[in-house]
């Protein structure tokens, strides 16, 4: 599924549930009639008087009951209304909708005048789906910042960094949970860099998963999934779909998360469109956080200029280092 096809199967899918609340309501609407004669009355007196409401407030039957009579016969049948059902012990309409705020419709407003906003069971549809796209929400479930342990860091003085790996983490977490704070606000991207196992990947996953829980669109891949997709592509495009696809995607996301640059093979296609990525990106203003386990000596000497320049330029620069936590997790 494509990242901006989700709003549009979503809305189907409301569409859907209001047809089927539809066809509730004029069975349950036939059933109260049915019993409570005086209710059908009632709506029908409401229709009058709400047809004749509108007439007045246009100056059109100035013969009519003043504004402010109507309303309170209004208010009366209502009253009344609201009485029978609630002593016949039958439901009101409403509770044919899944969400009787929206009435399954997606949106709310406050007032007729106002603009209007998403209601709250659509943006947790929203971000249902987004979680779904994200190739990564078990993962998530785990890897979050409610579960980032800075006891797996060491506190012991690095003379060579000037501070701890239980410090730098610390600097780490306050950087990458400011960036998801103004995501909104403010336009920045991320290189993470270190030896293997130091936490650069679990902490792409804590970025991923608070923005998904705020409803903003995440894809993360691989440098090496990434570039056989753009290889794939490039040499094989009639046969397969998904690369279409997820190359959409890897421009629309509102975040994108490289994970492991520097571990795929290097072809000169994969190394113009991984510049076009990160350049038409940049120039779009979407976020962008990538991770890698080179140096940065390495990383100037095994990608081009331009590639090099886009992301010492355009990107925060933040170092990983200490001992391989991941082994420390697996053997205490």
């Amino acid at each position: 599924m494509k990242y901006k096809a989700v709003v549009h199967n979503v809305m189907r899918q409301y569409e859907s549930a209001r047809s089927e609340a539809d066809f509730r309501l004029d069975e349950r609407k036939n059933e109260i009639y049915e019993k409570l004669p005086r209710v059908a009355e009632i709506d029908r007196n409401l229709g009058v008087l709400g047809a004749s409401l509108v007439r007045c407030a246009l100056g059109v039957d100035s013969g009519f009951a003043a504004i402010e009579d109507i309303r309170t016969q209004i208010n009366q049948l209502k009253e009344e209304r609201f009485i029978l059902l609630a002593n016949s012990g039958m439901n009101d309409l409403r509770e044919a909708y899944n969400c009787p705020i929206c009435s399954d419709t997606g949106y709310v407003q406050a007032t007729p005048s106002s603009v209007a906003t998403r209601c709250s069971c659509l943006r947790q549809k929203l971000i249902d789906e987004y979680y779904a796209l994200s190739n990564i929400k078990d993962i998530l479930q785990d890897e979050n910042f409610d579960h980032f342990d800075f006891r797996l860091f060491s506190e012991r003085l690095l003379e060579s960094e000037g501070l701890s790996p239980h410090k730098n983490m610390q600097s780490i977490y306050s950087i990458t949970t400011q960036f998801v704070a103004n995501f909104d606000k403010e336009f920045d991207n991320l290189l993470l860099y270190g030896d293997p196992g130091l936490g650069k990947t679990f902490v792409c996953h804590c970025i991923a998963k608070d923005l998904l829980d705020k409803g903003y669109t995440v894809l993360y891949l691989t440098v090496p999934r990434l570039c056989k997709v753009i290889e794939d592509y490039r040499f094989n495009r009639e046969a397969l779909t998904e690369p279409d696809e997820m190359l959409e995607m890897v421009d629309a996301v509102d975040l994108l998360i490289l994970d492991d640059l520097g571990t795929e093979i290097p072809t000169l296609t994969t190394s113009v469109a991984l510049f076009d990525i990160i350049n038409q990106r940049l120039i779009s203003r979407k976020h962008t956080v990538i991770s890698t386990n080179l140096s940065i000596p390495v990383i100037q000497a095994q990608y081009s200029e331009r590639i090099v320049s886009r992301l010492f330029g355009n990107y925060e620069i933040i170092k990983f280092f200490g001992e391989d936590i991941r082994m420390k997790k697996k053997y205490g």
